[in-house]
């Protein structure tokens, strides 16, 4: 047993459920802060708790350069390394290989690549992927995969799909053969503290573009395979929204039922409530956190540049409608004041609010799905979208 996946309750095509990892219960739709390198930027693990995080990202190919997998194992794993209790999914590497443009090169073994920190060369096949982050130790963890390229021809896609289907293959392989044995830390019906044989749980990440009928090869050929759960990755680079929802929408008909549906790097706070209401179950951004470094932030009244100079004796809080500690302490004047002096804390406080933003969004939906009001909660979301000024 790895994690044990069971829908709760539905609303059209949303749906409440629970995921149960070795590292504790996860409520879906849930939202993924993304911590990189073992860290969410600027904020602490008790912040992060406190905030309600019930599951973070970690990379497996920054992690594996710096400090190194190996290095992590020694120290107790990942959970241990960083101070974290709760669950841990981790990226396979594979997006951010993608990423590296010139300093790659693909082949049916893997992907040779020069390290962004120094140079120095590497390769990452689906097995050396597979063995970083089993000793990694995260609880949910990602087969191989090539992302596609945006645009990418039916040829090129279809390509780009094969291989990632065949690396898919050797992921489970090698995990099967390797899986590490993880006590159950969640204190839940049928898990006891300290019981082993329990591991990791591999997911199958589908591929194809934004050709729909590569998308639903793609998936019912990774089910073949089997995984406990299923991610919808080469998304978000570069299309139109409208094509992202249109592949998203179009490769969930095609996954099962009973098995978790992760959609991965995407969105805004609306395009959140939108893919639960499409029945994603998973989903992750770096945007809460990069858009906060950069001083935009999410609200109930619209986004808020707060650098901008109509801040700077504006007395209210961030948004009156929050009840982070950010937006219940500080003023809008004095978080502008933060970015123009550079002031490290401006970072720190504005990236609270955004992930305080989209956390506080995810248990909404999980509520109103509950309630059987999920169809009002998003009218409200789409109406608000539409109504409230940009202020950028």
């Amino acid at each position: 047993m790895s994690i044990h996946f069971a829908v709760e309750k539905r609303e059209g095509e949303a749906r409440l459920g629970k995921i149960l990892t070795p590292h504790g219960l996860i409520e879906t739709p849930v939202f993924m802060p993304v911590g990189t390198v073992a860290s969410v930027k600027g904020v602490p693990q008790e912040l992060l708790e406190e905030l309600g995080a019930q599951v973070i990202l970690g990379n497996s190919y920054h992690l594996y350069l710096r400090p190194g997998h190996e290095q992590v194992r020694m120290l107790g794993g990942l959970h241990r390394f960083m101070s974290w209790e709760r669950a841990i999914l981790t990226d396979s590497g594979g997006f951010q290989v993608f990423s590296l443009n010139e300093l790659r090169k693909i082949r049916e073994e893997g992907v040779s690549f020069r390290s962004h920190l120094d140079g120095s060369s590497h390769l990452f096949t689906p097995e050396k992927s597979m063995e970083i982050q089993i000793a990694l130790g995260a609880d949910i963890i990602m087969a191989f995969d090539e992302c596609t390229e945006h645009p990418a021809e039916p040829d090129r896609a279809r390509e780009s799909m094969e291989l990632t289907l065949r690396w898919a293959g050797r992921c489970k392989q090698y995990f099967e053969q390797h899986k590490q044995e993880v006590p159950w830390q969640a204190s839940e019906p049928g898990a006891s503290d300290g019981d082993p044989g329990h591991s990791q749980a591999l997911f199958g990440i589908v591929q194809g573009g934004m050709h729909l009928e590569l998308r639903r090869e793609c998936a019912e050929r990774l089910q073949e395979i089997d995984f406990p759960g299923y991610s919808i990755g080469g998304l978000s680079v570069g299309e139109p929204r409208s094509s992202t929802y249109e592949v998203a929408q179009e490769t969930i008909r095609h996954l099962p039922e009973g098995k978790p549906r992760y959609l991965m790097g995407v969105g805004t706070p609306e395009e959140i409530v939108e893919y639960a209401g499409m029945g994603i179950d998973m989903m992750d951004c770096v945007l809460p956190t990069r858009a906060a470094r950069h001083g935009l932030l999410f609200t109930s009244q619209g986004k808020v540049n707060i650098k901008q100079a109509r801040y700077a004796v504006d007395e209210g809080p961030l948004d009156p409608a929050c009840a982070c500690r950010v937006c219940a302490r500080y003023s809008r004047a004095y978080l502008r004041h933060l970015y123009a002096s550079g002031e490290i804390l401006g970072q720190v406080l504005n990236t609270i609010h955004n992930l305080a933003y989209y956390l506080d969004t995810m248990r909404r939906v999980r509520q109103s799905i509950a309630l059987g009001e999920f169809s009002r909660f998003i009218s409200g979301v789409r109406s608000r979208a539409l109504s409230s000024p940009a202020h950028t």
